[in-house]
């Protein structure tokens, strides 16, 4: 989840050509929306979704709210699958309330649903928090990473300004098999190593934006069968509707651009992310 940014406000109206494969955002936020704006319903999501290609979603709780309206959500609609955490931004505050053994324990509760697959967005955010709060996100992030192991779930890291104490986090705890770094941020070292150690990395709408080579050189390194795409909608919204409000129908932009960056044609890649997720999340039927 990234914080709300600033430019156009609502959707853009006109959708993208379909891609010709379906595919699958891997991280979406259905109950959130930005400032002074309604969340798009469900149905209305999905259904323009579906009308590009994108037919099945990731839908992300990382609130005590959020968590709440996953597990609803994924019991209603089976074009979605669950993840659920506390996003690194809520651990010291839940922590500041004494609460942070009660949310734990909603998080383990629906972790168990059989429609929630992934543990996350957990991770660290060093964007936000202050250095008083570091260390309790630390410690959270290393409950979740054993959480994910002990229920056999798969692992969505988020990482804002945080890249070595993630991947050293990741390392002493041992990732799970199934560790996904949404909306990568890394550079192409970074990218390397997560390579390396069998994690996947999932590309939002930053990899179109004007200023973002750094980040198009690290999808450069990525082989097929660890590359994923998402929106984390409602924000991050990709060229050419940089700044308006994100939504899963807009990922064929993104597809894309990753396609000519990685030198496939698009329905090569259709099929590489559609697999991953798959082989991430298991069947969404």
């Amino acid at each position: 989840m990234s914080p709300p940014d600033n430019g156009r406000r609502g959707l853009p109206d006109t959708a993208p050509d379909p891609l010709p494969i379906d595919v699958v955002d891997n991280h979406v936020h259905l109950d959130l929306a930005r400032e002074d704006e309604e969340p798009l319903a469900v149905a209305d999501a999905l259904k323009r979704a579906a009308s590009v290609g994108v037919t099945r979603l990731v839908q992300v709780g990382c609130d005590l709210d959020g968590i709440g309206f996953t597990v609803d959500a994924v019991e209603r609609h089976p074009e979605l699958l669950g993840a659920v955490a506390l996003h690194p931004n809520e651990i010291p505050r839940l922590a500041a309330a004494g609460r942070l053994d009660e949310a734990y324990a909603v998080v383990a509760g629906a972790v168990a649903h059989e429609r929630v697959r992934a543990v996350g967005e957990t991770g660290l955010d060093y964007f936000r928090t202050g250095p008083d709060g570091i260390p309790v996100q630390q410690e959270a992030f290393r409950w979740h990473i054993d959480l994910a192991k002990r229920v056999g779930a798969a692992l969505q890291v988020h990482d804002r300004d945080a890249h070595d104490d993630v991947l050293r986090i990741l390392a002493e705890e041992g990732a799970p098999e199934r560790t996904v770094l949404h909306c990568y941020s890394g550079d192409l070292a970074m990218a390397r190593e997560c390579v390396e150690r069998g994690y996947y990395l999932s590309f939002a709408g930053t990899v179109t934006f004007k200023n973002a080579r750094r980040l198009r050189d690290a999808l450069a390194v990525v082989p097929l069968e660890q590359v994923l795409v998402e929106t984390d909608a409602p924000y991050l919204a990709p060229t050419p509707h940089r700044g308006a409000t994100n939504a899963s129908y807009l990922v064929p932009f993104t597809v894309r651009t990753m396609a000519g960056i990685l030198g496939v044609d698009v329905p090569a890649l259709c099929r590489a992310v559609s697999g991953n997720a798959e082989r991430v999340y298991g069947s969404w039927s």
